[in-house]
């Protein structure tokens, strides 16, 4: 389908919609960037989030939630509702390789999400991260801009990673931003821009706002006053924060109480080293890199009070749905002390970013209603495995926005997570990963997975084994063949063929020397 018939069905629909929807909720969907399962206080963090709590004690939180493993693939099937091969960013931004699964963008025959809800009658906005593009058409629109891609308004970067006093390449809609304040700080002007947004806002229209942090994602760069209100907290060291973390998340009912805390000494290569393993050198860096990442969680969540403030000033509250979300686990990229931070942070799983092991695809999942009454279950913890795909076809049960009839691709993968938020009835799920050649599916209580394409298989029963440690394999191969025929057909069905096993730099320069058209057009 050619977009530009897309966008006659989209509009078609929207004045149809317009009126039904005119009393449908406010939609707020906030994701953040490479934040460990365990970051947040309300899933048993040191790190100060009252405001991120203040919605998961009145709203339902989740504890199988789960996501792609990395930012793009993440960030494709949020907006789309589908898994990110099929809509063209089975990898990453950064290069268009002419595969089908692997473009670089999302594919323009697919609808954003941004695009339905404004065929069912929102406003639609955006501000923060997109890295949804790839980089190749950085230097002038190719059609795959926010802006382009169903959002009225936007602010912020397109890339996905760089500085937060000077992001680039920074739009405000389809216009750069070559020039920003001394004292610019991207967290703050991601909310700012959010705030604008809603103070902005017709209310005669139902608003789908998109806020899509950065942090706490690298590099670590927070004001000092910031980091200095942190860094006393963090002297203790990370074998004594792990454990608390672990027992307030068994309090909590994020982690059974009869677990006992996994130490994982493979990730480490053998042995896991203690925190007074450490020479007091490498403990100040991770004290001081640990009170920097907090910081940045911290400037993020009070820019989350500031916006929910903005919404209850413009009588909104009530009629405003929030969801919040990481887009992977936290990451190991910082060597040595940086994998020893991520230890901490993806408590109690194991892995990081990157790979489909629980560390690098386990998320925080909230959603609340600003209407206390509709909080069915305030502050309770849901166990229904879910996945971020599900997120499409949750935000547009909330609005009541279908696909037009006539759009193709409308069978969606993901589910509308409402009914089990408002009944409590849990269900089994089949789930599929892949990144960068790390695979997985969780089929039930079962999981399997790998590390990349060369390795064997790995099986493990997460009912009895939540935090993958005890492999099966060996013991059940009937499972895993039966298993893997399953993950497979996915592949063959999904644009994930054939994998890849290159480097990162390897990768992009074979991609780019092989297909010199990098604009993604």
């Amino acid at each position: 389908m050619n977009k530009l018939l897309l966008t006659t069905m989209l509009l078609s629909a929207s004045g149809q919609l317009m009126a039904r929807n005119a009393q449908a909720p406010n939609i707020v969907l906030i994701l953040c960037d490479d934040m460990g399962f365990s970051d947040l206080g309300c899933y048993g963090s040191e790190i100060q989030t009252p405001n991120i709590d203040r919605l998961a004690d009145a709203g339902i939180r989740f504890s199988q939630f789960k996501n792609t493993g990395r930012s793009c693939p993440s960030r494709a099937a949020l907006l789309t509702g589908r898994y990110q091969h099929q809509v063209g960013m089975g990898w990453m931004a950064e290069v268009d390789e002419h595969r089908p699964g692997y473009r670089g963008q999302i594919d323009a025959e697919y609808p954003t999400i941004a695009e339905i809800m404004r065929a069912g009658g929102y406003a639609t906005y955006m501000s923060g991260k997109w890295h949804v593009t790839t980089t190749g058409a950085y230097d002038r629109p190719n059609g795959s801009y926010p802006v382009q891609r169903g959002f009225d308004r936007y602010y912020g970067c397109l890339h996905g990673g760089g500085s937060y006093y000077k992001p680039k390449p920074l739009y405000n809609d389809l216009t750069p931003i070559t020039e920003v304040p001394d004292d610019y700080y991207y967290t703050r002007a991601i909310t700012d821009s959010a705030v604008c947004f809603v103070q902005r806002h017709d209310a005669k229209k139902p608003m789908f706002l998109y806020v899509a942090h950065y942090a706490p994602h690298l590099p670590l760069q927070a004001p000092a006053e910031a980091v200095a209100k942190c860094r006393e907290r963090y002297r203790v060291g990370y074998d004594v924060l792990r454990r608390q973390r672990f027992e307030k998340q068994k309090q909590l009912g994020l982690v059974p109480d009869t677990m006992t805390l996994p130490l994982f000494d493979r990730e480490f290569g053998g042995k896991r080293p203690a925190w007074t393993d450490l020479n007091e050198q490498q403990q100040k860096q991770w004290i001081e890199g640990m009170a920097t990442y907090a910081a940045m969680i911290e400037i993020m969540d009070e820019g989350i009070g500031k916006l929910v403030q903005a919404i209850r000033d413009k009588g909104m509250m009530e009629n405003t749905v929030f969801l919040f979300l990481s887009d992977n686990g936290a990451t190991e990229e910082g060597g040595f002390i940086g994998q020893l931070m991520s230890d901490l942070s993806n408590t109690p799983y194991r892995s990081y970013k990157k790979w489909c092991f629980q560390g690098g695809t386990s998320t925080p999942f909230i959603l609340t209603y600003g209407d206390p009454k509709k909080n069915i279950h305030q502050g309770e913890v849901c166990d229904q495995p879910a996945h971020i795909i599900d997120v499409m076809p949750t935000c547009m049960a909330l609005g009541g926005v279908r696909y037009p009839k006539k759009m193709a691709h409308s069978d969606l993968p993901g589910e509308n997570l409402l009914p089990v938020i408002q009944d409590g009835k849990t269900h089994e799920r089949t789930l599929f990963f892949e990144h960068q050649g790390s695979c997985a599916m969780i089929h039930g209580t079962w999981k399997l997975v790998c590390a990349n394409r060369n390795v064997a298989w790995e099986l493990y029963d997460l009912s009895r084994d939540p935090f993958e440690t005890q492999d099966l394999a060996k013991q059940d191969p009937e499972r895993v063949e039966a298993l893997e025929a399953e993950w497979v057909e996915w592949a063959n069905t999904h644009k994930v063929f054939p994998l890849e096993d290159k480097s990162w730099t390897e990768r992009i320069n074979f991609y780019k020397a092989k297909n010199p058209d990098q604009r993604g057009e």
